[in-house]
């Protein structure tokens, strides 16, 4: 059973792994798929536990390696663990729900049963443990030849439904749910995507290289310093409108440092600038990216905050004892209350870090383009910079929006 859950598991995840190795295939991601969404309908609740304890440690087991960094080593095995039971959980009351339900209507339990489970599937989206929000079953189909919308996903869900249904009826009968499976899977049928208009100005997205534990080493604090003014004098000899760098580029408070201020401001004259850096307010301290244009700047602060990376998702006195026990007593970020829009030569971008890119939030009444900057550097090397931009796609495509996104130690890509 435990091969079997894996297995499956696997065909679920295959597609992020096939992306992070450069061997994505349509074909491919399409067949094991829609084999995994099979095999999970027709899973039993002790079954899907363990379905849902394998994806959730193939989707998640990066999350424990930014504990590196607090010298918790012992806490990596703990807490993939622990993500993996969470999501066992969650697929197993999947199961548990749909024996309660189908128990009601015990004449037709074996043919509602899979309809019951495909529903729970599209729910799955919905349900973020700790506001995590990464999990996105339809996700699976963003670079296959099928469909990725929530819609489109449904009626994948009801196609294979009558497929496990198909030893249920006799031969004769058969026929009828193979035409029926394969007209719901026509109607999910990926549209022909015609490539969106990118920004009407030249935009430099700088990728950086810099480990996490050297990224804040006061010792090389004015070398980073000065290796992301060569990145912005390199934008401007290439004649560039705009220039990117990544989340916090700058790993210093910046309003707090006039001297780097005056120098970006002065330097914003020739090319437009965002960067991310730390920014103090009233004492609290709040993740932000800096926009730089004429010689002039603003702020943006981050809206949506890192589930227990920059926010402990917990009542108060909880949030003061992990932060204590885990985080050497480090205060959680502050955040701003709504997303920022900014203007870089008439153009209307809106401000993401991180994070927020693959947040829905982000992405209600946006303009046509979003500029997301990232520091991937907590969790390489691992899938989370290749799961980050599905989702990124994802979001960008449902919404027809162009993300312009630059990273350390990541892939920086243009994404729609």
């Amino acid at each position: 059973m435990l091969i079997k859950a894996f297995l499956i598991a696997s065909a679920f995840s295959f597609f992020i792994y096939a992306e992070a190795l450069g061997k994505s295939s349509e074909l491919l991601n399409t067949l094991t798929s829609i084999a995994a969404i099979y095999f999970i309908l027709k899973a039993d609740k002790k079954e899907l536990f363990w379905i849902g304890f394998f994806i959730g440690v193939l989707w998640f087991y990066w999350i424990g390696l930014s504990f590196r960094y607090y010298n918790l080593f012992w806490m990596i095995p703990i807490v993939v663990l622990f993500v993996g039971v969470v999501y066992g959980i969650i697929f197993w009351l999947i199961g548990k729900f749909t024996e309660l339900i189908t128990n009601i209507f015990s004449s037709f339990s074996i043919y509602l049963q899979p309809f019951i489970k495909s529903l729970f599937l599209l729910i799955l989206s919905y349900i973020h443990p700790f506001g995590f929000n990464w999990f996105i079953p339809e996700l699976i189909f963003l670079n296959s030849y099928l469909e990725s919308s929530k819609s489109s996903f449904l009626i994948i869900l009801l196609s294979i439904s009558f497929l496990t249904l198909y030893n249920r009826f006799e031969i004769k009968k058969r026929a009828l749910f193979v035409l029926a499976a394969i007209s719901l899977l026509i109607l999910a049928k990926k549209e022909i995507q015609i490539e969106p208009k990118l920004a009407p100005i030249k935009i430099y997205l700088s990728q950086t290289s810099l480990p996490q534990d050297k990224k804040w080493d006061p010792l090389l604090q004015t070398k980073i310093i000065d290796e992301n003014f060569k990145i912005i004098e390199e934008a401007i000899k290439k004649k560039y409108d705009l220039v990117v760098l990544p989340e916090t580029a700058f790993p210093l408070y910046l309003n707090t440092r006039k001297n780097i201020l005056n120098t970006l401001k002065k330097m914003s004259e020739k090319i437009s600038i965002v960067a991310g850096a730390l920014h103090l307010k009233e004492g609290l301290s709040y993740n932000s990216t800096y926009i730089f244009t004429n010689g002039d700047y603003i702020i943006a602060d981050k809206v949506v905050l890192v589930p227990f990376g920059e926010a402990v998702p917990l009542p108060k006195p909880l949030t003061k004892l992990v932060n204590k026990v885990f985080f050497n007593g480090a205060e959680d970020y502050k955040r701003a209350k709504y997303p920022t829009d900014f203007k870089i030569d008439g153009v209307r971008f809106r401000n993401a870090i991180c994070y927020e890119a693959t947040h829905p939030l982000l992405y209600k009444k946006a303009p046509k383009y979003i500029i997301a900057i990232s520091n991937n550097a907590w969790f390489t090397p691992s899938i989370e910079p290749t799961l980050q931009n599905l989702i990124i796609k994802y979001y960008a495509k449902s919404h027809k929006i162009v993300v312009y996104h630059s990273t350390n130690i990541a892939k920086t890509a243009v994404i729609w």
